[in-house]
């Protein structure tokens, strides 16, 4: 479990392996103090764990079904990403509650200055239901937890302030980038319960009409 607040950005230092299972090499900095082999970290959003730790380089291994759902598949050596280590208990959550499975990969659409801060408006996947972005709530992009704007049926928009654009990758990415998505735990949740007993009326009606009930 993560809280989207980006502790450091590190940079990609190798890249190893094929389509079908990659090792990530990571030069982490200060992320990388007491981490221990088989603890979680999110890179870019995504829940990672660790395989060697080594004076603060981290090698992570990442399954073909990451690579697809995500964009770590994209990632190069000499990359920047962000990094977040896994909550403790107790500890403050500045952002939302993020687990590091993404739910689908956006395309920045548009960038927009204004009054120091920018904004970005993504354009949302198949896989993510728009219904579960809500205006006000909040949604993680590359891991960084942000409040929602506008909604649309294809696109939402994020506001970036001066400290989120200096502390992680975001401040960075440009028009037709792509960016890891995970919408509100909440959200997904109410979504799921909410398809799933639609569907279930559907099966009901369609049930009471064949007895002659309705």
């Amino acid at each position: 479990m993560f809280s989207g607040i980006i502790e450091a950005t590190g940079v990609v230092r190798q890249v190893a392996g094929r389509a079908s299972a990659r090792r990530l090499t990571v030069a982490v900095g200060v992320v990388g103090r007491g981490a221990r082999v088989g603890e979680s970290i999110a890179v870019n959003g995504v829940c990672l764990t660790v395989a060697s730790s080594r004076a603060g380089v981290l090698a992570f291994d990442v399954v073909a079904e990451t690579l697809r759902c995500t964009t770590l598949g994209e990632v190069a050596t000499g990359d920047r990403v962000n990094l977040e280590r896994s909550l403790k208990v107790g500890d403050r959550v500045s952002g939302h509650f993020v687990v590091g499975h993404v739910d689908g990969v956006g395309t920045i659409a548009q960038r927009r200055s204004a009054r120091g801060d920018v904004r970005l408006t993504i354009r949302l996947p198949e896989q993510v239901d728009p219904r579960a972005v809500v205006p006000k709530g909040s949604i993680a992009v590359d891991g960084v937890s942000l409040t929602v704007g506008e909604v649309s049926a294809t696109e939402c928009t994020v506001y970036l302030i001066p400290e989120t654009l200096k502390r992680t990758v975001l401040g960075s990415r440009k028009v037709g980038e792509r960016v890891n998505l995970e919408i509100d735990l909440i959200s997904r949740y109410v979504c799921s319960w909410l398809s799933k007993r639609s569907g279930a009326s559907r099966i009901t009606e369609a049930f009471l009409r064949k007895h002659g009930f309705a």
